[in-house]
């Protein structure tokens, strides 16, 4: 079963088993893409925002669905990297919530996890992620990971 607004064909994962993934940057010109981190570990989020930000992307960040809700309302995300294990609301709950809203189905929602099995990989896809990117991340090749499911930005 695909995902609401997106073949099964188009669900991605960023596994690279070592092999390096380049990403062009954005044109300088270009507005940069907007992240938002949705996850309850702390040390995640500013690891992520660390690696992220170093990269030339603007990372927003929340702790739970409904801080992440409020932050949508202020500026929307390109992208969405969800935890799924989460208190209150969990990330596939969240991800529902928000692939059924007409007004913010367009955002990329990637689940970020370390629930990396097939089985698990079906239940992402169901709920409306785009594809995945699994924790612990690779440092060394995360911000072309994300990078690689952003939407084509044009300049301003």
């Amino acid at each position: 079963m695909s995902s609401p607004g997106r073949p099964k064909s188009e669900y991605r994962s960023a596994q690279h088993e070592g092999t390096p993934v380049t990403t062009p940057r954005a044109d300088a010109s270009a507005s940069p893409a907007r992240v938002l981190v949705v996850d309850d570990n702390a040390i995640n989020i500013d690891l992520v925002r660390f690696v992220l930000q170093a990269d030339g992307l603007v990372v927003d960040a929340a702790a739970d669905a409904a801080a992440a809700l409020q932050l949508i309302e202020q500026a929307c995300p390109d992208a969405i990297l969800m935890d799924i294990q989460m208190p209150g609301m969990d990330g596939l709950e969240f991800t529902r919530l928000l692939k059924a809203d007409p007004r913010r189905r367009h955002i990329t929602i990637i689940a970020f996890t370390a629930y990396a099995m097939k089985g698990d990989e079906q239940k992402m896809r169901d709920a409306g992620c785009d594809g995945y990117i699994s924790k612990p991340i690779d440092v060394k090749t995360f911000a072309a990971d994300v990078r690689s499911f952003l939407p084509a930005r044009s300049a301003d």
